[in-house]
């Protein structure tokens, strides 16, 4: 037997506002909603879905997973997700391969990469 990835849950004291804010960021669409306890984004781009469970007490500390995402142009994606609601972790690479770590409005880290064919 085989097991396939279904989906990357973030844990959230609002499913519905960070499944808003991650679906905005991604050209996705939040697919279902449960009462606020738990909403799921489906992103043309990526194989699986993103989805947001609402608990009481979010693991403290970095998260131990998190999404690698890339684009066409770090500088541009990177200044769009700050205005957005993002807040910047640090700026990391060199010439040859950037990226940048950031947090989403809970705190959920994830970088952002320009697209270069690494991966």
């Amino acid at each position: 037997m085989v097991m396939t990835l279904g989906m990357v849950t973030f844990d959230t004291t609002d499913a519905n506002r960070l499944a808003d804010w991650w679906a905005e960021q991604t050209g996705g669409e939040v697919v279902e909603r449960n009462d606020g306890w738990f909403a799921m984004v489906a992103v043309p781009s990526l194989p699986v879905r993103l989805a947001f469970q609402k608990v009481a007490d979010p693991t403290p500390g970095k998260n131990r997973v998190h999404l690698d995402l890339s684009c066409q142009d770090l500088d541009a994606e990177v200044d769009r997700l700050l205005d957005a609601g993002a807040t910047l972790v640090e700026r990391r690479g060199d010439e040859s391969f950037r990226w940048v770590t950031l947090a989403d409005p809970h705190g959920n880290v994830f970088c952002v990469a320009e697209e270069s064919g690494h991966s």
